[in-house]
């Protein structure tokens, strides 16, 4: 064995010696250096600093009204109207002096409140018992995807028919058009529970019903705000579409009316409503989750 090791120990010494880390090889390129600092903005699932996250934020809502007033002025030709921030700020301005943006407001969200709230409290019910047990999935989750397949849009001439044109359709509308997405998107949380938490609650003697109310739904109460958050943009879709067909109030009857009379400005105005509404609700739910669930802070 003694001769092995010789040629071994040889060979070596007689290789060249590996570029130290940082150091330039003979084909005159840097060793790669492992644990080189990355940017804090392309750093992947990196931590940014509240001034930068500031920072970038007002950088997106600069870029977004400088997209608008190009549109406003450099883009604009007869076919492609488009009111200037001024004037839409104008025209808001106008609508609630005028007392209509108050009580078209309040008209949407008492819609929005009803019908949603609906929605997510049966859609969570009907979720959590499809992600806890799976003889209630086998039984329900078949009607669910075929349901949910149905436009609810489709459903606004029966409703119509059925409820009359005041307020039930709507808030009818509202809630078929989130409920299904509400109990499969909140059972698909209550199944991301892990299997050995679970189990160890049991072999803790916690009952069927105590794992349920203690690990079950305290585990899934972050996700099932997200769902809401997520799905409350479709009921503001399915408001609008209500609102478009009967009403004689509401922010979407309102830009119809605009609509009428070509006042452009007063449609961005009301579409600029929603969007503040969304932001804001958005938020609160945000806000919500942080505050009921810190332990699940990203």
């Amino acid at each position: 064995m003694a001769p092995v090791r010789t040629v071994a120990a040889g060979r070596a010494a007689m290789a060249p010696p590996l570029p130290e880390v940082g150091e330039v090889g003979e084909v005159g390129r840097r060793a790669p250096v492992r644990g080189q600092r990355q940017s804090a903005l392309l750093r992947l699932r990196g931590e940014i600093s509240p001034a930068l996250r500031l920072a970038l934020a007002g950088a997106g809502v600069i870029s977004l009204l400088g997209l608008w007033q190009l549109m406003a002025t450099v883009w604009a030709s007869e076919g492609f109207a488009v009111p200037t921030i001024g004037a839409t700020v104008a025209a808001l301005q106008e609508l609630w002096r005028s007392g209509d943006l108050s009580a078209d407001l309040s008209a949407s969200s008492q819609r929005i409140a009803i019908g949603y709230a609906a929605s997510f409290a049966i859609g969570a019910a009907i979720g959590v018992a499809v992600g806890s047990f799976r003889s209630v999935e086998a039984f329900v989750e078949p009607q669910l995807g075929f349901l949910r397949y149905i436009p609810a849009t489709a459903l606004t001439p029966l409703l119509l028919i059925w409820l009359g044109i005041d307020e039930a359709p709507k808030v009818a509308l509202i809630l078929l058009g989130t409920v299904f997405y509400n109990a499969l998107m909140v059972g698909d949380v209550v199944r991301s529970v892990p299997g050995p938490l679970i189990n160890a609650a049991y072999t803790l003697g916690a009952g069927r019903w105590t794992v349920l109310r203690r690990v079950v739904l305290p585990h899934s109460w972050p996700g099932m705000l997200d769902v809401a958050r997520i799905n409350l943009a479709a009921a503001w879709l399915m408001l609008v579409v209500a609102e478009l067909l009967a009403a004689n109030d509401g922010l979407a009857f309102r830009i119809i009316r605009a609509q009428r009379f070509r006042r452009i400005d007063r449609m961005f105005a009301l579409l600029l409503v929603f969007g503040l509404i969304g932001a804001a609700s958005d938020l609160f739910l945000r806000w919500m989750r942080n505050r009921t669930s810190p332990w699940s802070r990203p």
